[in-house]
């Protein structure tokens, strides 16, 4: 099963129960890569444990 007849079926069954529709597929993807880069940018500056 593709992604697009994964959203029909999501989208149907939830008119099924009468609830909202799932969102389109992509559509939080730049929020996504904007948290991972900002969380890789904020490990990076993390001030590094000694080894030992």
């Amino acid at each position: 099963m593709d992604i697009v007849q994964q959203q029909m079926l999501d989208s149907w069954r939830a008119a099924q129960h009468g609830e909202p529709p799932p969102p389109l597929p992509g559509r939080h993807d730049r929020e996504v890569l904007r948290e991972v880069r900002r969380r890789l940018a904020a490990r990076a500056a993390a001030p590094r444990r000694p080894a030992g």
